[in-house]
């Protein structure tokens, strides 16, 4: 019975977006659906190339099946079922030998003569985290009443519930009085301040092991595993008609490591002054291509910019070069970066053509903000940006690195 469809913003895939729309004209009547875009490098790109969304198919879905994280508690359940053999181990792919000794030291697998066996009373199937990377969730507590409104993922806690932070809950508005992260709890109280609160964080990246490089001109475009580490250092509070900045409060707050994968880019000296960037500019050219970069990437991975983070360095202590670091928001990796990796020429090019076609002057939420910074969105070059990735571009390949399946749109 539904006739049309409004879509607030791209919903970050084809898929989701197909789907929403498909709610309407069940019946077999004409319907309509109508995606109103938002103020997002993504939903520009889009309005602006709409052959993206009308000419594509539906993404491939993005899985990396020897990512520890997801491959462990296979291992486990499967071992539960029926005893893990020699022979089992050839349908779980080359990385699951090296896991078994792994299960069998954390007392979850023992081996016995006729293979691997489960040896908890639990069901493996609900083992979710068994390296207690992820921690418990976080409840939301009202103060006065001891009423549970909720809970947030242990991960997203420093960011969205921390000591001060203002908490939407069904329409109602609540400020956080403690964080408790021992027993993961946020006790808040019903309140009506004239402001929202925006957490700032630092992140540094390491990179651990680069599988793969390729020359990208004098720069190269790297691969491989990196440690994230995140703190959040204070929180801003922002008028709530007019954005403007109420104050800064500084959080004491314990740092958070996370190991995944990663793709960067560097750039020369060289590539640097054929883009006429110079030392001052070169901080924001960096820092607005990552953030343009990160928001095209789910036009070419099934994730949203939720799941992947960025970081970028005018002189990063491992690679001795400007560089730009974009790496998947899941311990272990989810696959994102990988599919980066493979597109990398399509992706960069659509996050050029997004900057470049903003009609801003020096840069809004549609190109090179992000909702997301830790930074507050500072500094940011958009020209610089432009004219980095063109130079960039200029020097890749003219094919991508293969990838089995890769989804590759039409460079811009």
């Amino acid at each position: 019975g539904l006739d049309a469809v409004l879509i607030a913003g791209y919903p970050g895939t084809r898929a989701s977006l197909w789907q929403q729309a498909g709610r309407a004209g069940r019946s077999g009547e004409g319907a309509l659906a109508v995606l109103v875009a938002r103020d997002d490098p993504l939903d520009t790109y889009l309005v602006h190339h709409p052959e993206a969304l009308f000419r594509r198919p539906v993404e491939s879905t993005v899985l990396d099946p020897d990512n520890p994280y997801v491959l462990a508690p296979h291992l486990c359940a499967a071992a539960a079922e029926s005893p893990l053999t020699d022979g089992d181990l050839e349908l779980f792919g080359p990385s699951a030998a090296g896991l078994l000794p792994q299960l069998e030291a954390a007392g979850l697998l023992r081996r016995r003569a006729s293979g691997w066996y489960w040896t908890r009373r639990e069901r493996a199937a609900d083992l979710t985290d068994i390296r207690g990377e992820g921690g418990s969730p976080v409840r939301i507590v009202e103060e006065g009443t001891g009423r549970l409104l909720g809970t947030v993922d242990e991960a997203a806690a420093h960011t969205t519930v921390h000591e001060g932070a203002v908490h939407l809950h069904q329409g109602r508005t609540y400020l956080v009085r403690r964080l408790d992260l021992k027993e993961s709890v946020a006790l808040v109280e019903e309140a009506s301040p004239p402001y929202s609160t925006t957490a700032r964080d630092t992140t540094s990246i390491s990179v651990l092991e680069t599988d793969t490089e390729v020359p990208w001109g004098d720069g190269r475009l790297c691969y491989g595993s990196v440690e994230v580490t995140n703190q959040v250092v204070s929180f801003l509070r922002r008028r709530l008609m007019t954005g403007e900045v109420l104050g800064e409060t500084k959080l004491d707050l314990p740092p958070r490591t996370l190991r995944t994968r990663a793709v960067w880019w560097t750039v020369t000296e060289d590539q640097l002054d054929a883009a006429r960037i110079n030392p001052e500019q070169l901080g924001g050219a960096l820092h607005a291509a990552e953030h343009a970069s990160i928001g095209l990437l789910p036009l070419f991975a099934t994730c949203d910019r939720w799941d992947i983070g960025g970081v970028s360095v005018p002189l990063h202590p491992d690679t001795l070069l400007p560089t730009v670091f974009v790496y998947d928001g899941h311990p272990g990796g989810a696959g994102f970066a990988e599919r980066a990796f493979h597109t990398a020429r399509a992706w960069l090019g659509a996050t050029r053509e997004a900057i470049a076609s903003c009609e801003c002057d020096a840069g809004c939420p549609s190109c090179i903000q992000s909702p997301k910074c830790g930074n507050g969105n500072d500094p940011l070059h958009k020209r610089a940006a432009v004219r980095l990735l063109t130079e960039l571009l200029r020097g890749a390949p003219r094919e991508d690195p293969a990838a089995p399946g890769a989804d590759r749109p039409p460079p811009p």
